[in-house]
């Protein structure tokens, strides 16, 4: 498969059908390496082509790879790599590699897999909505193919060992990531950040950590990885996405309840400037696109609209502006473009009701 039907194609986990209103995904990683050989960040250049060779094979012999994409970083431009991790299938640090690097992906870009990334191995399964339990799955059973077939550095002790000590043990990440305006308009977002990191999880902004929290999105993961088996990190991941749950439909219903005009002025506003607006910017466009996810949430906007609103999440990136158009764009050029893009999307986008009652 070549690159072009990624990178015109949305993901399942963004175009499935989710209708979930919180949780857009779910998503676990495994961390692996090759024993006896030396980590990426330490390893020479042939040493990492030699890696490269051992385990890209491998890879792509997996069931569930085929028909899908696999190459080596160099033999990408940069936009292209930009546009995966827009897309959330490489991470930022792997897009920076060149030669003895790779990534595989899946048709339905479920799984990816990073080759000479921090480690030998990040493989990842990210789905829509909330289903932390067989986004693992997913996982655990390309994770079980590959250890058949390549001998993976583990200490019976320590479990699996990885470049960053915070991954040594399981070597998993497991995040959901989750849509929380109720909770940022009503001004209760940084006590419940506060509040999850204090039990070991970290919240970080839309690209993992280092990041902003543009369009009210934000990454909920484990921390660490040592001392607790795979279900166990699962299961308490499951039970915090689910208080947060609650915790955003009560501010939804708080704002409903005490602010309704002050929401529907929001809703509207945005409503009004991104079906008139001729330059916008990433994170403007982000956090109004998101603002119109939460009216269809409410009820004020049909559910069809969801599909559309999920899109352009993706769409209105910077990278993807770039690689539409197929030419070189300079800010504000980006900017008018990603405006003419988001009005033809929602001109037949309904107006928000004048009703003081969603769905009315």
């Amino acid at each position: 498969m070549k690159i072009d039907p990624i990178l015109t194609r949305a993901g399942d986990w963004l175009s499935g059908g989710s209708r979930h209103p919180i949780v857009i995904s779910s998503r676990v990683r495994l961390a692996r390496n090759l024993a006896k050989l030396p980590f990426p960040g330490w390893a020479k250049k042939s040493e990492r082509v030699r890696i490269l060779e051992e385990i890209k094979p491998e890879v792509d012999l997996l069931p569930a790879i085929k028909d899908g994409f696999s190459e080596q970083l160099n033999e990408l431009t940069a936009t292209e790599k930009q546009v995966l991790v827009e897309r959330h299938l490489i991470s930022r640090e792997h897009a920076a590699k060149g030669m003895g690097s790779a990534v595989v992906i899946n048709p339905p870009q479920t799984i990816s897999i990073m080759i000479n990334e921090e480690d030998h191995l990040r493989m990842q399964a990210i789905t829509c909505g909330l289903d932390l339990e067989k986004t693992f799955q997913m996982i655990d059973e390309i994770d079980t193919a590959l250890e058949a077939q390549l001998d993976f550095a583990f200490d019976e002790e320590l479990g699996y060992l990885t470049a960053c000590p915070t991954n040594v043990g399981t070597g998993m990440r497991a995040s959901a990531m989750v849509h929380l305006p109720g909770l940022v308009l009503g001004e209760q977002i940084n006590q419940v950040v506060n509040s999850v990191n204090k039990i070991g999880l970290a919240v970080r902004g839309l690209y993992g950590e280092g990041t902003e929290a543009m369009g009210n999105l934000f990454q909920v993961s484990n921390q660490t990885t040592l001392g607790e088996k795979e279900d166990q990190i699962i299961e308490r991941l499951q039970k915090v996405i689910e208080t947060l749950i609650q915790r955003e439909t009560q501010a939804r219903e708080s704002l409903l309840a005490t602010k309704r005009t002050t929401l529907m002025d929001q809703i509207g506003r945005a409503y009004g400037i991104l079906t008139h607006a001729y330059s916008i910017s990433s994170k403007e466009a982000l956090n109004l696109i998101s603002i119109l996810r939460l009216g269809i949430d409410l009820g004020f906007f049909p559910e069809e609209g969801r599909a559309i609103i999920n899109q352009l999440l993706m769409d209105t990136q910077p990278a993807h502006l770039q690689n539409l158009s197929q030419q070189k764009l300079a800010a504000e050029e980006r900017d008018h473009l990603r405006a003419d893009i988001v009005r033809e999307r929602l001109k037949k986008f309904p107006r928000p009701p004048n009703t003081k009652s969603p769905g009315q």
